[in-house]
């Protein structure tokens, strides 16, 4: 069994209400190979929201209470996006995932991209919460831009 972000399959969950289908993962959705999971979700937010960045750090760096993730409004949200990582971490362990794919640059979900905390659309390398956790925890992370073939 694969896990993987739901805006991926084309769940409309993203913080805009939109989502980001990849038809390769729709598919495994679709096959019973793979189900769905948003942190955010999880966490407690509702679609739409606003939307929020990492500021000091990444997502190691939020779980060591060094960094924090922070919305558009300035409010502080990160004991949302640690409860979320904590949800689907719990999620991926009870259905004991091969792998998860998650989708890249999210405070999230981001597996080596993260946007920088300025909200200016420029990026940096980096975990998203629920990734950096899901590593911390042995498990296999890709992004839907990585090569999935093996996972197909």
């Amino acid at each position: 069994m694969i896990v993987v972000s739901a805006c991926l399959a084309g769940l409309k969950v993203r913080y805009n209400g939109s989502h980001r289908l990849d038809q390769r993962i729709e598919e495994l959705v679709q096959e019973g190979k793979a189900v769905t999971v948003c942190p955010e979700l999880l966490g407690g937010f509702s679609t739409p929201r606003p939307p929020a960045e990492i500021v000091g750090g990444d997502g190691y760096d939020v779980l060591k209470g060094l960094a924090s993730v922070i919305d558009v409004h300035g409010t502080d949200v990160t004991e949302m996006y640690v409860k979320g990582a904590k949800a689907a971490l719990e999620q991926v362990q009870s259905l004991k995932a091969a792998a998860v794919v998650l989708k890249e640059y999210s405070p999230s979900c981001g597996s080596r991209m993260i946007y920088r905390g300025t909200f200016n659309g420029k990026t940096k390398a980096g975990d998203g919460v629920t990734s950096a956790l899901l590593k911390q925890h042995g498990i296999q992370v890709f992004s839907e831009e990585d090569d999935l073939v093996s996972l197909f």
